[in-house]
């Protein structure tokens, strides 16, 4: 049997495979080991029952924050719950994503999400990364850099008037809330990102069609140009590129790009490549 996680700052999704199948799904809280201790880390990988007697031939574990030490972190606390794996793997998630959408073969793979990343992809592993710089400076193409452009936009004239208050109904927001949800209270970028929740029922609206593919095109502009590599497919994972995906295929043939596999969630990607 084979575990295979994908794992964020929120959620982990494990999946126990029997011969390329799922034979078993389990959710637990996000295991970001930047953010996580051991101990947490220990007693949710607890939840993902194997039963006595079953071989496990491998673990591969894809994790936001899993880069050197943070890593070690994740492998001693799966060693810990997992005696009797014969193999154990810890990688980024942003590799599980490339594994995903583009299985072996090369390609650009994306994650377009409450925030962004990208990279050129050998058929293996990672070969080249731009740093997407978190959403303040950066994460073109995210549901936080989305939710900055709308909500600018909304006070500086460029959309409806009527909308900004048809918003404001929406979210059970005052003006002065909507303030103090970005500048003085934590995780501005998840509550810059739930504005795609009211942007993509309001499409019909050019202008803010428009802002969508905007925020499309700098994604494409300052990531993914930088690999020089117009002939390889791109493939995206992620909430805001399943959502948006038409008018993200829209603006990467303007741009040059072809896109690829996009699937909101990697797991069942991950399972196929192995």
């Amino acid at each position: 049997m084979v575990i295979i996680a994908d794992s964020g700052s929120t959620k982990t999704d494990w999946a126990l495979v029997e011969k390329q199948v799922i034979v078993k799904r389990v959710k637990t809280q996000g295991l970001n080991p930047v953010v996580a201790d051991t101990e947490l880390m220990i007693s949710e990988m607890r939840k993902v029952e194997v039963d006595s007697g079953v071989n496990i031939s491998a673990i591969r574990f894809y994790g936001a924050g899993c880069k050197g030490q943070w890593s070690d972190k994740v492998r001693a606390a799966l060693q810990t719950v997992f005696p009797q794996a014969d193999e154990i793997e810890v990688h980024s998630d942003l590799l599980g994503s490339a594994r995903a959408v583009c299985g072996h073969e090369p390609g650009i793979a994306c994650i377009l999400g409450t925030g962004s990343n990208s990279c050129l992809y050998d058929g293996r592993e990672i070969v080249a990364n731009v740093p997407p710089m978190g959403y303040i400076i950066g994460d073109e193409g995210s549901g936080a850099a989305l939710g900055k452009l709308f909500i600018n936009a909304l006070y500086k004239g460029l959309l409806p008037v009527s909308m900004r208050e048809d918003y404001l109904n929406w979210a059970s927001l005052t003006y002065d809330e909507l303030i103090s949800r970005i500048y003085r209270e934590p995780l501005a970028n998840r509550f810059l990102a739930s504005t795609s929740l009211y942007i993509c029922k309001h499409l019909d609206v050019e202008p803010l069609r428009h802002l969508v593919k905007e925020n499309f095109r700098s994604f494409f502009r300052f990531q993914l140009h930088s690999y020089s590599r117009r002939d390889l497919p791109v493939g995206v994972v992620g909430s805001i590129g399943f959502c948006y995906q038409d008018i993200l295929r829209e603006v990467a043939a303007e741009e040059g790009f072809t896109v690829g596999k996009i699937c909101k969630e990697p797991l069942a990607g991950m399972v196929d490549f192995g």
